[in-house]
């Protein structure tokens, strides 16, 4: 019984062991990759079959790629519709923002092609219309973070799941709406919302250990309020510690501890977050 006992406990930690050899190993791998900023479509098209065959699991798929997307440069507003009034590429590799880089990983870590990825960023990053068409417009495009993480099923809210309502702090506001009453964003468009979100004095390594492996986070600044947004910057957490995010800083895609980064210089960088998962495109 005993040996037995000791045989079956002998044979999980090999598993366990091999398995996490095998991710490691597949990590190591994506460090062998070529940057994806200087690939073609063609050549991206060529790798991502490999993520999938490598990491068969939706959330390790999604880490690898933000690995990978780890150095792309920076540029500011660099996604639209490619045609007026905003002709950039509705979908690009070759440089990054902060929501670029959250909208590229979740869309490329869903698709085995270059046109593949383009679809499925079009799903994400477009509202559907009253007709029920989802087609990408300046109109129809989720301009601000804190609506798409409020409804969009691919960027769910999941900020009420890790902390007791009582510790959140609630902001009412109209979106797209600056205290003057114009608009901020020409988009004949506006949404009250109330975001609920977590202050700083809840931030700390007890939160992290509460989030998945994976998940994206959005950083509340109080002083946009004014101008009918909250959210000023969004980023992607990896392992429960680590920040992987565009930053105009660096002027590249960089990898941070995220409470060193945070809490910089002994203060917070900003008033507090949000926090929400990622859900493939059914």
């Amino acid at each position: 019984m005993w040996n037995r006992l000791l045989k079956i406990i002998n044979v999980s930690i090999l598993i366990i062991f091999t398995s996490c050899s095998s991710k490691t190993d597949s990590l190591r791998w994506v460090d062998t990759l070529p940057k994806p900023w200087l690939l073609s479509e063609s050549e991206v098209s060529n790798i991502l079959p490999e993520f999938h065959k490598r990491f068969p699991n939706f959330e390790e798929r999604l880490k690898a790629i933000v690995i990978w997307k780890i150095g792309t440069p920076y540029e500011l507003f660099k996604l639209g519709e490619e045609v007026p009034p905003d002709t950039d590429p509705i979908i690009r590799l070759d440089v990054s923002d902060c929501t670029v880089h959250v909208l590229t990983c979740l869309s490329f870590a869903q698709s085995k092609t270059w046109a593949e990825a383009r679809e499925k960023i079009i799903k994400i990053h477009y509202k559907i219309d009253k007709n029920g068409n989802q087609i990408p417009t300046y109109q129809s495009r989720w301009h601000f973070t804190s609506d798409r993480i409020l409804s969009n099923p691919n960027t769910v809210n999941i900020t009420n799941e890790l902390i007791d309502s009582s510790n959140l702090i609630s902001v009412d506001l109209t979106l797209n709406i600056k205290e003057n009453g114009s608009e901020l964003l020409a988009l004949d468009w506006s949404k009250k919302v109330q975001l609920s979100y977590i202050p700083n004095n809840r931030i700390d390594s007890k939160l992290l250990e509460k989030l998945p492996q994976v998940c994206g986070v959005a950083f509340v600044q109080r002083s946009y309020l004014k101008d009918g947004l909250a959210i000023a910057h969004e980023g992607i957490l990896i392992d429960q510690k680590d920040l992987i995010h565009a930053s105009s800083l660096a002027n590249e895609t960089v990898r941070v501890d995220f409470l060193n980064y945070y809490f910089s210089d002994n203060k917070p960088l900003f008033d507090g977050i949000m926090i929400y998962k990622f859900v493939p495109i059914e």
